[in-house]
């Protein structure tokens, strides 16, 4: 079993600024097939940007972690939970999730700072 969550902040397309995105589609995939879906939604101090780097998040129990864009420092928080984060300029999230299983998902690299990032925490 592998757990797929995916930027969603309108609930039908991929959000762009993971760090603020507040509505996750999650998705479960067993042997490349998704067996279900729920929207998962966190209040405003749940979101990357407002939670701290090392207290415990809901989307912990994630494999990979699918946005729009996303800044290095979000890659590099996920990746010290062992989540593996994807951006791509696919919109819909259950097109990308269905690529990615099948290993044709379009990827980009992540901008040193995703979105306007002049209030940020650094």
């Amino acid at each position: 079993m592998m757990k797929i969550a995916v930027t969603s902040q309108n609930r039908k397309n991929i959000t762009e600024h993971a760090g603020r995105c507040r509505n996750f589609w999650i998705f479960n995939t067993q042997d490349g097939v998704i067996v279900d879906k729920e929207l998962l939604e966190l209040p405003k101090e749940q979101s990357f940007y407002e939670s701290d780097n090392h207290a415990p998040h809901p989307l912990d129990d994630i494999n990979i972690f699918i946005a729009g864009d996303m800044g290095q420092g979000l890659v590099r928080r996920l990746a010290r939970k062992d989540i593996t984060s994807l951006i791509t300029k696919e919109t819909d999230p259950e097109t990308a999730v269905l690529l990615y299983l099948k290993g044709e998902l379009p990827t980009e690299e992540s901008s040193p700072h995703a979105g306007n990032c002049q209030d940020h925490k650094h």
